[in-house]
């Protein structure tokens, strides 16, 4: 099992190249524009409505241009995701040595499923779960129960990879389950867990 934003792909990097295209039109003339917005998201976790109104209070936006920003939030950003070629390599490479590859991700169907199809991900697992059509979000244990199910296998010598502590880690943790930490340049916080080190 196998995180979506900012571990097959790099969101962090999409928001901030969507943020610098919205203050070149938006705020041009504000130098800590691009900072503001990538504060303001939280890498992602920030509610979405919430972070629309609050971008619209601080950019002043007009009808047309909150509008726009909905949909901007709405996808995801997927029009600027960027894909690192050593990703479907890598997803090649294990599916030939026989794993069975289920993407796991928060987040609504539309939206993920436009991110696995823009960069042609969805060509590279072999199935995905997405909280919403799950009705449950990582790091409850049902979703990945239920990856397990969608891959015909169970979860004992399942791993799962990701860079949240919280909702990839812990999730595999209560679980038993074995994991992959992406630190992102962030020191472990976590005192009870930790993926497996070196």
């Amino acid at each position: 099992m196998i995180d979506l934003d900012n571990t097959l792909v790099d969101r962090a990097a999409a928001l901030r190249s969507w943020a610098e295209a919205f203050c070149v039109e938006h705020a041009p003339d504000d130098p800590d524009a691009v900072a503001w917005l990538v504060q303001a998201d939280a890498d992602g976790y920030e509610p979405r409505d919430r972070l629309a109104q609050s971008v619209r209070d601080r950019f002043r936006l007009s009808t047309r241009a909150f509008s726009d920003l909905a949909n901007d939030l709405r996808w995801g950003m997927a029009d600027y995701l960027e894909l690192d070629p050593h990703v479907p390599a890598a997803l090649r490479a294990a599916r030939t040595s026989g794993w069975t590859v289920v993407v796991v991700t928060n987040g609504t169907v539309e939206q993920q499923e436009r991110k696995l199809r823009q960069t042609r991900l969805d060509d590279e697992v072999d199935a995905w779960v997405v909280s919403e059509a799950a009705g449950v979000k990582k790091p409850a244990q049902e979703i990945f129960r239920r990856a397990a199910d969608i891959a015909g296998a169970s979860l004992d010598g399942a791993w799962m990879v990701g860079d949240s502590a919280e909702a990839d880690i812990a999730g595999a943790y209560r679980l038993a389950l074995h994991s992959i930490g992406l630190h992102r340049g962030r020191s472990w916080q976590e005192q009870a867990f930790a993926p497996p080190s070196g």
